[in-house]
């Protein structure tokens, strides 16, 4: 599975070119022509190529569902749009964006850093704080404290994975919520301030001074690796 893609572009005659290319570099490709069944496929293999322009479900919302299905499995993002808000929407779920046109070579290298970055999460456990691990292959939580494992509800632990594909970054409020929920957020709304905070309940020792999840006063949230 090291080197198995799974792609999806709608373009026959892109696809076609791109597939071959690949093949030509010993890769293994599963070409599909719409984001139909991927979420089926994803977790068999090692690296996703999206293209943005999609009959039915875009781009962006299929890869926001293979991200939840399987949060440790690389994106790369295809596509001619070129704008700043593009990519910007892009990256907030996609490991990696390529803009059309673009030379194979460029677009191997790019996918064997994702593809090697990967394989390094997959074979370690990542620490938050002094007594927190999560294993990202195996999508467990656990303390090291008591050496049990902390269960979280679906939405904690999408939370938790957003923030681990985002290190170190201060993520607005807006951002997470619309990630998470896919609907718009509204001014006000407290449902993601509540599932931080039982999220905390869970991982911080001292949820009223916590370690783990800092909040930045009137922007959002940052969790540091």
């Amino acid at each position: 599975m090291k080197k198995s893609v799974l792609y999806i572009e709608d373009n026959e005659k892109i696809g076609k070119w791109v597939k071959e290319e690949l093949e030509q570099r010993e890769f293994s490709v599963q070409w599909l022509l719409s984001g139909e069944g991927a979420e089926k496929e994803v977790n068999q293999h090692a690296i996703v190529i999206l293209d943005i322009m999609l009959p039915g479900l875009d781009g962006f919302t299929v890869g926001k569902r293979l991200k939840k299905t399987a949060p440790t499995v690389p994106i790369l993002l295809l596509s001619a749009r070129t704008s700043i808000d593009d990519k910007v929407d892009g990256l907030q779920f996609a490991d990696d964006y390529l803009t059309k046109p673009f030379h194979p070579d460029e677009l191997v290298a790019r996918l064997e850093v994702l593809i090697r970055q990967s394989s390094g999460t997959h074979t370690k456990r990542i620490l938050l704080g002094e007594h927190i691990e999560v294993d990202l292959e195996a999508q467990m939580v656990f303390d090291k404290q008591t050496e049990k494992e902390i269960i979280l509800t679906g939405k904690q632990h999408q939370i938790l994975m957003y923030f681990l594909r985002h290190p170190n970054q201060v993520l607005p409020k807006e951002q997470i919520f619309e990630a998470i929920w896919e609907e718009p957020y509204m001014t006000g709304d407290k449902t993601l301030m509540v599932h931080i905070r039982r999220l905390r309940q869970k991982l911080e020792r001292n949820p009223d001074s916590p370690e783990i999840i800092e909040t930045l006063k009137g922007i959002g949230y940052r969790v540091k690796r």
